[in-house]
């Protein structure tokens, strides 16, 4: 079976004046259809760079993106744009609603980036908002809402350009702790229910909730496996003593 999401040993370097940050160091995994994938790791650790690049926002450095079996980082700005629209749904932390548009618009606005007639994409916005339960909302605007009820609208938009998998970036990182498990529940139904979900995190409790989990440290992959496992959360010990040299 040919992996949704391939990176084959990709680094992304930056070059900040005489300093050289390597941001992400030889990282190599594959997600496949139907998993529940949760990439964690603190600030600095390369999480933000690989979900750059896996929403083909960015590229590698060196390795290889392969999104669908196509490599990305040999497409153009516009080949890029076409394979992230098609394959890719998006739910961020600050919603990103256009604060103008009702509901049913927001949810439309990826589609008609698409090309889809308007017919097919109201149809399509509105069956989204239903699975959310927002339907009877549609007509609102985002600041009549909660601040999970927006993210529920993103994530009927993520769902209504029907894509091959669902990148969620911080998705609780704007809501109260029931609000956020509230969403966290929806990602699992949607995984149940055959989607494929990566899920960007910081924090140790939100990526348990995924089957799978792949920590990075220092830009570097250090664990890929089970949510389940211990491993998936130990952090290396940092010895004080050892780093000053035995100094009290």
């Amino acid at each position: 079976m040919t992996p949704l999401i391939e990176l084959r040993d990709v680094s992304k370097i930056y070059y900040m004046g005489d300093t050289i940050v390597k941001a992400a160091d030889h990282i190599s995994f594959s997600v496949y259809k139907g998993e529940f994938v949760a990439i964690v790791g603190h600030s600095g650790s390369g999480k933000s760079t690989c979900m750059n690049i896996i929403g083909c926002l960015d590229v590698p450095s060196e390795g290889e993106y392969l999104l669908g079996g196509r490599n990305v980082g040999q497409m153009n700005k516009n080949e890029q744009a076409e394979i992230r629209n098609e394959m890719l749904g998006f739910i961020f932390q600050q919603y990103n609603l256009l604060p103008k548009l009702n509901l049913v618009e927001n949810v439309e606005v990826p589609l008609m980036y698409a090309g889809m007639s308007r017919s097919e994409r109201r149809k399509r916005a509105e069956a989204a908002l239903k699975s959310v339960g927002l339907l009877d909302k549609e007509k609102h605007l985002p600041n009549q809402l909660s601040g999970g009820q927006q993210q529920r609208v993103s994530i009927a938009r993520a769902l209504a350009g029907r894509p091959s998998v669902i990148l969620a970036d911080e998705p609780t990182g704007a809501l109260d702790s029931k609000t956020g498990r509230d969403v966290l529940k929806m990602l699992q139904q949607l995984h149940k229910s055959g989607h494929t979900v990566v899920l960007i995190t910081h924090d140790n409790s939100i990526a348990a909730t995924a089957e799978r989990v792949i920590r990075l440290e220092d830009g570097r992959k250090v664990y890929d496996g089970p949510s389940t496992d211990p491993n998936a959360f130990v952090h290396a010990a940092i010895n004080l003593d050892d780093e000053e040299g035995g100094q009290e």
